[in-house]
């Protein structure tokens, strides 16, 4: 029975070739060493020393063109497959060992409170709407620690007051007759008219929006400017998948909304 081959490792590799990027800046110091003991020889007029001086900027010179070969040639990692089929699971196994929780949903990366998604053919992430070149999982890892620490910039209450008005409209789009209050209405609507204009669906992902959702309904704020008070009904939508929008939150537990309903109190 054949051996599988080991994943591949990112971290390994960046730190391999960190040690020879090392020893090339090392041979690099020589170099200037080697000049610096020619200038100062040429300063004083110290004849005698002047060849020996030159022959050792000469040999400091091929010690790095050296270093530098071997540096290049060090370097053969495979990027494109290691994104395709290492990278996710290197990120978990370094957010792991350094405490940080991060969950695996929907080919989006969940760390409360940001949704980290690869971008195989930039060679980056994107957490939330910023793309980040830094792909070591451990400086990624850490990235994503700090930003952990912070409290979240989504503010509820304008995100409450976005999804009133859309409700208003889903509604009469629905059956302008009937009173706008008290109905429901599935969030898949309401997000569709989040993303009307072309190539808002790209920028504001199904998985964000089922992320907003969350946030809004942990922060507690239920009641819009004009008093409506807003609430998630549960139906036997949340059985069918294609219907729900799902999250994952800090504990890594899965919650799922299906539909959206604002009512005012007599």
């Amino acid at each position: 029975m054949e051996e599988s081959l080991p994943l591949l490792s990112l971290e390994n590799a960046l730190a391999r070739s960190e040690l020879d990027a090392t020893a090339s800046l090392k041979a690099a110091h020589g170099v200037v060493l080697a000049i610096r003991k020619y200038a100062t020889a040429l300063k004083v007029g110290n004849l005698k020393e002047l060849q020996p001086a030159a022959a050792e900027i000469e040999k400091a010179e091929l010690a790095l063109r050296q270093q530098i070969v071997t540096a290049r040639a060090g370097w053969t990692f495979d990027v494109d497959t290691y994104l395709n089929t290492s990278f996710v699971n290197e990120m978990l196994s370094v957010a792991a060992q350094k405490g940080v929780r991060i969950f695996e949903r929907d080919e989006r990366l969940y760390c409360y409170p940001v949704l980290v998604r690869v971008l195989l053919s930039e060679w980056a992430v994107q957490i939330d709407k910023t793309r980040e070149k830094r792909l070591r999982p451990s400086v990624l890892v850490n990235k994503l620690k700090e930003m952990q620490k912070r409290p979240p910039r989504f503010r509820p209450e304008v995100f409450l007051e976005a999804l009133y008005s859309a409700y208003l409209k889903a509604a009469v789009l629905n059956n302008k007759d009937l009173p706008a209050l008290g109905r429901v209405i599935s969030l898949l609507e309401i997000y569709e008219l989040f993303t009307l204009l072309p190539g808002q669906s790209r920028d504001y992902s199904k998985q964000e929006f089922a992320r907003d959702i969350y946030l809004l309904d942990r922060s507690g704020v239920i009641a819009t400017k004009d008093g409506s008070k807003v609430s998630f009904p549960a139906s036997t939508g949340t059985k069918i998948q294609s219907r729900t929008l799902n999250v994952v939150n800090e504990n890594g537990e899965e919650k799922r909304y299906y539909a959206i309903a604002f009512n005012r109190e007599a």
